[in-house]
């Protein structure tokens, strides 16, 4: 696993001027995108379900959403879970790999992901 610091930009998936700039841990240990409650309510982002999370402290149910996000000039809708103001912002695996990125621990830097069509 591995784990880069970026800024990036999250807005609501059906209008763009909804937005805000957060700065993410991408993490390949976490399968979803995680941003703050507050954040979610800014961009009027409406929950679409719930999903089961295994965290530090247990296992969590957080509410999800569809979000649009941008890193490094390439942008994506993804599914983003909404967490507590507590927990950390995470730029999960399912998202990094929509944008087509990878990490790179050694030199703490998010690079270009080989994609496979099979």
């Amino acid at each position: 696993m591995g784990c880069v610091r970026i800024r990036g930009m999250v807005a609501n998936s059906l209008d763009h001027d909804l937005k805000g700039e957060l700065e993410f841990l991408a993490d390949t240990g976490a399968i979803y995108t995680v941003i703050p409650k507050g954040v979610a309510e800014r961009l009027k982002l409406k929950e679409s379900g719930k999903r089961k999370s295994g965290t530090g402290s247990g296992v969590v149910e957080l509410p999800v959403s569809e979000a649009f996000l941008s890193i490094n000039g390439e942008g994506v809708t993804s599914l983003v879970a909404i967490g507590g103001e507590d927990m950390p912002v995470l730029l999960g695996v399912t998202t990094l790999e929509l944008l087509g990125l990878r990490v790179d621990p050694v030199n703490g830097k998010l690079k270009p992901l080989d994609l496979l069509i099979m």
